[in-house]
């Protein structure tokens, strides 16, 4: 069983409908963005993940029983300069991106070791590496997954879990939508290729993680070498 947070848009929506067309079962959450595709709402549902009692209903009544794997993909970006900063923006963007990744994974974690089996990798991104001007809160809130997957590597390998991130860059899919045309020239002048990264080749760094027993604790770059 497949289970991916932030399902309706962006990385999300894509990895649920490549892993739904090779014929896994897979479940999502939406919340702001309701989905469009029939067969992606019929499995989807609307859950506030920084909403712990939410998290918990949806995965009580989802019932998952073993070979899980999670792909927390759910978050949100809020941009401005610290000083000028919306506290309530700042709070809300760690307590999807953080809080709410914790909280699926606090969930699913017993269900995980009594099956001696689990896989969760969350996305970080390279936001978190290469400083932006604007974006203390979402690179706060992804750069503290790094932390919170060594922590929990180290208090679960012994059940066959493992938990790792992606460090995504600049990619086809994701909030590249968002970047005004002339951003992203320079932006492809500091990527080796000059290129965003395929969608493609998301997919691919997701199963590598997930077919692979010993990696756990770590952070895969995924930004083409951006410099």
């Amino acid at each position: 069983m497949i289970i991916i947070t932030g399902a309706s848009k962006g990385v999300g929506k894509f990895l649920f409908e490549e892993y739904k067309k090779k014929g896994y079962d897979v479940f999502g959450t939406y919340n702001s963005n309701k989905p469009s595709n029939f067969q992606q709402l019929e499995f989807s549902e609307k859950v506030d993940v920084s909403n712990y009692d939410e998290v918990v209903k949806w995965i009580n009544d989802l019932s998952p029983k073993e070979n899980i794997t999670l792909i927390n993909c759910a978050g949100v970006s809020y941009n401005a300069f610290g000083h000028k900063a919306d506290i309530n923006e700042w709070k809300k963007v760690i307590d999807i991106n953080l809080v709410g990744t914790f909280n699926v994974i606090r969930v699913l974690l017993p269900i995980m070791r009594e099956n001696g089996f689990g896989r969760i990798i969350n996305f970080s991104s390279v936001t978190a590496q290469k400083a932006t001007p604007g974006t203390s809160a979402y690179a706060a809130s992804k750069s503290a997954l790094w932390g919170l997957a060594k922590s929990l590597a180290v208090e679960n390998a012994t059940k066959g879990i493992t938990i790792n991130n992606i460090n995504l860059g600049y990619s086809e899919l994701g909030m590249i939508e968002q970047v005004p045309e002339k951003f992203k020239d320079i932006i492809k002048a500091q990527i080796p290729n000059g290129e965003f990264c395929k969608k493609e080749d998301v997919f691919k760094c997701v199963e590598f993680i997930r077919n692979n027993d010993y990696l756990n604790g770590t952070s895969v770059d995924l930004n083409g070498g951006i410099f």
